[in-house]
């Protein structure tokens, strides 16, 4: 029976590399690109093209990659740092046995897909080469290694930049960094790699040994070069968030999203957005945010880590780890911090801010209001200026207020936590509530007592 793609094999992925170039105390494939770090991109293009097992080859910061990643990859340390021949080496008593191809990859490549690396599969399962090469026509070859072929178009080894001659430099075909290898010809020779002058073990001589003992030497050609562009420095890293960007911005215009202007949109990778909402200019869509369908968001709108449900309209605001239902209206100038929980049908106005805090369906808090640490039911009006005064600054403490159904709020109403108001209430503008006001009643003042209690039918 012919075995699946991806079936038998492995990705070994190589990330010792100190990054020195990066200055930063960040490990640099950590870095992020696009809203993840630049080693997730490859583990989740690993993982599309069904390869079932990785291993991570790492050194100097790898409390950072561990803290960062867990178990989600094995995990194999390059305690010296003696070239890429060697760190694969480090593999060896792990995987040996364990596969029948090895894909060698480097984890500083955001930008690789998995469809690449299928290809490079696909040829290693139809004719079994001791090697496939990944490799890049480079309109600029400078400090690429080159690819050397005989006159019948066969692989004969790489050349680096360095050691290449003016003919040699000429050539435009580049080796992309990335090999798919037959398991059992590539463990027996990565004891039989050369020392390179600078005393490391390159993973490139393994091209010229194959080629001596006669063995396949076969390549799949990128047709997007910029898949294999490598990471080494903060401009690099630049780049590939430019492109990396206008992938995503690809994929959701390509799913039904409109994006007015596209170029003045930042959304990360992580991010989801449903059929026909529209994304105006100037917005941030970051980490696990979902947005419905039918929405409108923007101008100039930041949301992050936050759930939004369909046909709700977000304008001129931020919005940081909320819940927000169906058909809610924000903004403009609206900011939802972590745990505000809007029901269906909310609407907000401008300079309105909520925390930890839940709005009922069809509350209403048009101006100038702080609600934080409260629940808030259905139907509720909230006046311009409401305040939760929910910190008492002796006991360092917050408290709970909570506004049950159909009540109105006057303008400039503070609520000092812990405190009740109860459903079909009403509070003067200005009131100062210390202590709990029961249903249908009528309480303002300095602090607000009851002035009034009105018949279940609302009659006073």
């Amino acid at each position: 029976m012919e075995r699946a793609l991806g079936e038998g094999a492995v990705a070994v992925i190589l990330a010792a590399g100190q990054g020195t170039r990066m200055k930063s105390k960040l490990q640099k494939v950590l870095h992020p690109v696009a809203g993840k770090p630049m080693v997730e991109h490859v583990l989740d293009a690993i993982a599309e093209a069904r390869i079932g097992r990785a291993v991570l080859v790492v050194g100097r910061g790898a409390d950072q990659v561990h803290e960062r990643l867990g178990g989600r990859v094995a995990y194999v340390e390059q305690s010296e740092q003696l070239g890429t021949g060697h760190a694969v080496l480090q593999t060896r008593s792990l995987l040996r046995g364990e596969a029948t191809a090895v894909l060698v990859l480097y984890g500083d490549t955001p930008l690789i897909r998995a469809g690449t690396l299928r290809a490079l599969l696909e040829v290693e399962q139809a004719g079994s080469p001791a090697v496939t090469l990944l490799t890049a026509t480079a309109a600029d070859p400078t400090g690429y290694g080159r690819i050397l072929r005989d006159e019948a178009g066969r692989v004969r080894g790489i050349v680096e930049e360095a050691a290449a001659n003016a003919e040699q430099r000429a050539i435009r075909e580049v080796n992309a960094g990335v090999y798919c290898f037959r398991a059992d010809w590539l463990w027996p020779h990565l004891d039989r790699l050369p020392l390179s002058t600078k005393g490391e073990y390159y993973l490139t001589d393994l091209i010229a040994l194959a080629v001596a003992e006669g063995e396949t030497v076969e390549t799949v050609t990128l047709d997007d070069g910029t898949e294999a562009m490598g990471i080494n420095d903060r401009v690099a890293l630049a780049e590939a968030e430019r492109i990396a960007r206008e992938r995503v911005r690809e994929r959701l215009m390509r799913s039904g999203v409109t994006m007015t202007d596209p170029a003045t949109c930042y959304v990360d990778a992580t991010v989801e957005v449903g059929q026909d909402t529209v994304i105006l200019p100037n917005t941030i869509l970051r980490g696990q945010t979902r947005i419905g369908s039918d929405c409108l968001v923007g101008p100039g709108t930041i949301i992050e880590d936050t759930i939004v449900g369909e046909r709700c309209r977000l304008v001129y605001s931020v919005l940081e780890g909320a819940t927000v239902e169906d058909d809610v209206a924000l903004g403009p100038f609206c900011h939802l911090r972590p745990g505000a929980h809007l029901a269906r049908g909310v609407e907000m106005g401008n300079f309105g801010e909520v925390k930890k805090s839940y709005l009922g369906p069809g509350t209403k808090m048009h101006h100038f209001s702080y609600i934080g640490d409260a629940t808030l039911g259905a139907n509720v009006n909230v006046g311009a200026g409401t305040i939760t005064c929910n910190y008492n600054s002796e006991s360092k403490k917050k408290s709970e207020t909570v506004v049950e159904e159909e009540v109105g709020l006057g303008s400039d109403t503070m609520l000092v936590a812990p405190v009740r108001v109860g459903a079909r209430s009403t509070t003067g503008a200005g009131s100062v509530v210390t202590r709990d006001i029961p249903p249908d009643s009528v309480a303002y003042g300095v602090p607000a007592v009851v002035k009034r209690r009105r018949a279940g039918n609302g009659q006073t």
